[in-house]
């Protein structure tokens, strides 16, 4: 048996204007779609008043009830209906208002909407005004006097308790009260000029108070987020980023600590996103997600961000400019990724608690060939440190008081020391100021290689294939308005592409490293980034695949045995060599271990 819906015949349709709560409640659904989402209109509403301290209040979740308090400017008592009147605010009067807005906040419609699906007071003083008043959403015209310091208590209880769908939508308690948690910890990191306090069910949670944004970041995404990233600040016309960078080598298996801020306002924006991933694209891995947590500045006139009801969408005015700006900036960060690189940081050290491998310190010592061997790695080894002394002997029998003299004088020009003995074919051993360097030889080699072909290949111009027969395909109109818009940049990208027809495009040329790659496929992700992102990154990454599997055959391999002039060589390559931190696959080319990372493992001094 099949359902039937009936409805009146097309004649009979009236078309009359809904109710201010119905329609209150429409845009309830958009913005309030759960407790966290009223979190984050509350927070929003007082940061634009000038709070510097908050305290969020949450029962069963959020579900219960949510009360926020900010020292903010207040609303005086006037002007208190008007805070619960749909499309009223103080923040913008006018198109050009909202087309230069700087405020969390604009449209005037979230106090309206959380007012028709929850029971929400208002308790506000103003400056200078002797004491409280107070408004409730059930009766929004009448104000009452009320007791308060200055500033705003929001408190909203019951939520969705007159629309009971909405409510078994929800899902648990504690996972409701999570999603608040992630709404205030994100602003949070916004402003670390401003204190917060989280409580739930009448205990604290988190009490951050006012801090640098370095500190802030150490607060919420943990101190190895902190110890395992690189500041970034770069400015260029219009345009400054500034935060943190994760290491490569501190990458996570999910992209759960991304935090990207417009102007204070966090968004989940697909060209910065992918801006963000391109930065990395060479020294990760491709199952693995960087941490950051960036800022970028921009004139309010250059961004709208009055694109989606949840506000964490935005458009750009030049998409492109932006992109690449933040693709530069954050690259640039990330090749200071060498052990000579001001603020470089090691990979983590081993807990005291794991044993190190038993170290021969009298390895055998054999020379590497002088036939095509000499060939392979002459850019590594092809001078042996003249001003080393230990670069003169293979001999690792240096004095103790010589080998201190020589770290005392060159510890800042060779930050990774010097070569002590090889370990099973696989690592060099080098000992330093703080202690014991141990070197991944594979993995470093395999990035100065990579890096080294990189530039030898960005010296000389796009070499371009063309093809003896064109390669066609049918392509939708916006593709063909690609390649009509974007000419210039296909064919500096080292293509030729023509239209054909209205649907039929075809390939004549391609990139000449690229010349074994589908000439279709290669074409349609060229055109789609550059509708998406006014750039390609596609040639870029499959040029340094190849370079890569290039770098990782060449690079000299396991059991290998190094001479030590070979092994010194090998380390001051890794000094001048960018993002040597890491192999182009995110893994660590080398670890530090202190002096007093050996003692706890060796128990002194305990």
């Amino acid at each position: 048996m099949s359902a039937h819906f009936h409805s009146k015949p097309a004649q009979e349709r009236v078309i009359r204007p809904l109710p201010d709560q119905l329609i209150s409640q429409i845009a309830a659904g958009e913005v309030i779609e759960r407790p966290s989402a009223v979190v984050k209109e509350l927070l929003e509403n007082a940061l634009d008043a000038g709070a510097t301290q908050l305290t969020i209040r949450l029962e069963a979740g959020g579900v219960k009830r949510i009360s926020i308090s900010d020292n903010g400017c207040g609303i005086p008592p006037e002007q208190l209906p008007l805070a619960l009147a749909r499309h009223a605010t103080s923040k913008i009067a006018s198109l050009s208002d909202l087309e230069n807005v700087m405020t969390l906040g604009f449209r005037g419609e979230a106090l309206a909407s959380i007012a028709s699906v929850a029971q929400l007071t208002i308790t506000s003083r103003s400056e200078g005004q002797p004491h409280a008043w107070q408004v409730s959403g059930h009766a929004p015209s009448q104000t009452t006097p009320a007791s308060g310091a200055q500033g705003t208590v929001v408190d909203v209880q019951d939520l969705y308790f007159n629309t009971p769908a909405r409510r078994k939508f929800l899902k648990s308690e504690q996972t409701e009260f999570g999603h608040c948690a992630d709404v205030v910890r994100r602003i949070a990191l916004a402003r670390p000029d401003v204190q917060f306090t989280l409580t739930h069910n009448g205990k604290t949670i988190d009490h951050l108070q006012e801090t640098s944004l370095e500190q802030r970041g150490a607060q919420i995404l943990g101190n190895e987020f902190a110890q395992a990233s690189l500041s970034l600040d770069e400015t260029a016309g219009p345009l400054r980023l500034h935060g943190h960078v994760g290491l490569p080598t501190a990458a996570r298996a999910r992209a759960d600590a991304q935090y990207f801020y417009v102007n204070g306002r966090f968004v989940r924006d697909k060209l910065l996103t992918h801006a963000m991933r391109s930065a990395y694209q060479d020294v990760l891995h491709g199952d693995r997600f960087p941490s950051y947590l960036m800022m970028l500045d921009i004139d309010p006139a250059l961004v709208d961000v009055n694109v989606h009801p949840s506000k964490t969408e935005v458009r750009f005015r030049d998409g492109r400019a932006v992109h690449q700006f933040v693709f530069h900036a954050v690259s640039r960060t990330l090749s200071r990724t060498s052990a000579t690189a001001q603020g470089a940081v090691p990979a983590p050290v081993p807990s005291a608690s794991h044993a190190l491998p038993w170290i021969n310190a009298r390895p055998r010592q054999g020379s590497l060939g002088v036939s095509q061997d000499t060939a392979r790695y002459g850019a590594l080894f092809a001078d042996a440190l003249t001003s080393n002394p230990a670069g003169a002997s293979n001999s690792p029998a240096i004095s103790s008081r010589a080998r201190a003299i020589e770290l005392d004088e060159s510890e800042d020009e060779h930050p990774l020391g010097f070569a002590l003995a090889q370990l099973h074919g696989i690592y060099v051993l080098a000992q330093n100021q703080r202690g014991l360097v141990l070197i991944d030889m594979h993995a470093a080699h395999e990035r100065i290689l990579y890096e080294q072909f990189k530039q030898s290949l960005d010296a000389d111009a796009v070499q371009i294939q063309p093809l003896l027969i064109p390669v066609t395909f049918v392509a939708d109109p916006v593709e063909v308005g690609t390649v009509e818009e974007h000419r210039d940049t296909i064919v500096a990208l080292g293509f030729d592409i023509a239209v054909m027809s209205p649907t039929t495009l075809a390939v004549r040329a391609i990139p000449a490293l690229l010349k074994n790659s589908d000439a279709q496929s290669l074409a349609r992700d060229v055109l789609r980034d550059l509708r998406e992102f006014g750039g390609s990154r596609v040639l870029i990454e499959r040029r340094n695949d190849l370079l890569g599997t290039l770098a990782c055959h060449t690079a000299v391999r396991a059991n290998r045995l190094l001479t030590l002039p070979e092994m010194n060589s090998l380390l001051r390559q890794m000094e001048a060599t960018e993002r040597s931190d890491q192999c182009n696959h995110g893994r660590p080319t080398w670890i530090q271990l202190a002096m007093s990372d050996l003692d706890k493992l060796f128990l002194r001094g305990q």
